[in-house]
């Protein structure tokens, strides 16, 4: 227990050096980005009409203050960090003065189930797929299959999205193919709203699965591969010990074991291909939001939405990170 309780703490001492750095990056890029968000509201409240100076210049030194960039670099990182552990990021410029944890708390749970849903079918379909085209190298099907899978692999996420939208949105339009759900529903638990929430988020889900199934699919398929062929393997098969028993007991779970880590490794790419599926389907998500706030220059939200996301991917990692002793028992935990 005292060897399990120290890795977790080694594992947590990661996650908040992954934390701190992505954060800082985040903060760093968006401070020396050439928009300057205070100069860009000033332009636009001052467009209608001539403006005394004075007030312009009390306008700014409002602004720079009620958005945390009043100061030096160092004293603007320290009242950003400070609005990062009272999760208080300050308005959104783009929509003031709506706080922009208001704004990120309506799209993540959009974010959260697309890719919840699309990671899960992905990861199942792919390890199931990759294991029996692996241990049934002679099967024509599973050949065939292989062939599908490995095809669509390299296809950029957006040139799926486009297809799925022209397959199913003009040439058999059978789902839709913008927002999260029908527009004149009242979000609430009925079977009306659910049915429109799934038929909304099919094709965004479907592009994430056809994308990432095929790395998971090559791995397990190798990974197969190379177990079918150890030892142990080969005196059970000898041993007369069932195809099914040998493929699922011996074989497979043994070959998961490198994909639990693979899951782990793969979210921050997840994340990246639903920030473009969102854009694609119009998507309520934060990937969409993120999108939307760079477009408009709106600093906060963008710092909001990036800081959330590393966040998110971090605890994820994490999480996964410390479950993967408690099935695999040969991982040292000293």
């Amino acid at each position: 227990m005292n060897g399990y309780l120290t890795y977790v703490a080694k594992r947590f001492g990661q996650f908040i050096f992954v934390v701190v750095t992505g954060v800082t990056l985040a903060f760093l890029i968006a401070h020396f980005s050439p928009v300057d968000p205070i100069e860009q509201t000033v332009s636009l409240l001052t467009n209608f009409g001539s403006t005394d100076p004075r007030s312009v210049e009390i306008l700014r030194q409002s602004l720079r203050e009620l958005y945390g960039t009043d100061g030096s670099l160092l004293e603007q990182y320290l009242t950003f960090w400070g609005r990062v552990i009272r999760g208080d990021f300050g308005p959104s410029l783009s929509a003031f003065p709506t706080p922009v944890m208001t704004i990120i708390s309506r799209a993540l749970p959009w974010t959260v189930g697309l890719l919840t849903l699309a990671t899960i079918i992905s990861w199942v379909l792919g390890n199931t797929l990759g294991a029996i085209a692996g241990y049934f190298r002679n099967n024509r099907a599973m050949k065939v299959v292989g062939v599908l899978v490995m095809a669509m692999q390299p296809i950029p996420t957006y040139i799926t999205g486009l297809t799925l939208v022209i397959v199913f949105g003009f040439l058999w339009p059978i789902l839709p193919i913008s927002g999260g759900a029908q527009l004149n529903l009242d979000p609430a638990m009925t079977w009306t709203y659910i049915q429109s929430v799934i038929t909304h988020g099919t094709l965004p889900a479907l592009t994430l699965v056809l994308v990432g199934m095929g790395g998971w699919f090559i791995a397990m398929r190798s990974l197969v591969s190379n177990i079918v062929t150890d030892d142990y393997v080969v005196y059970a098969e000898l041993g007369g010990v069932p195809s099914r028993t040998i493929f699922s007991q011996y074989v497979a779970r043994n070959a998961m074991l490198p994909q639990i880590t693979g899951l782990a490794l793969s979210l921050g790419n997840v994340f990246g291909g639903a920030v473009i599926v969102e854009f694609i389907f119009n998507y309520p998500g934060i990937g969409k939001l993120m999108v939307a706030g760079i477009y408009a220059g709106d600093y906060s939200l963008v710092l909001g939405v990036t800081t959330i996301s590393i966040i998110a991917v971090a605890a994820a990692v994490f999480l996964i990170d410390i479950l993967y002793p408690l099935i695999d028992p040969r991982v040292k935990l000293g």
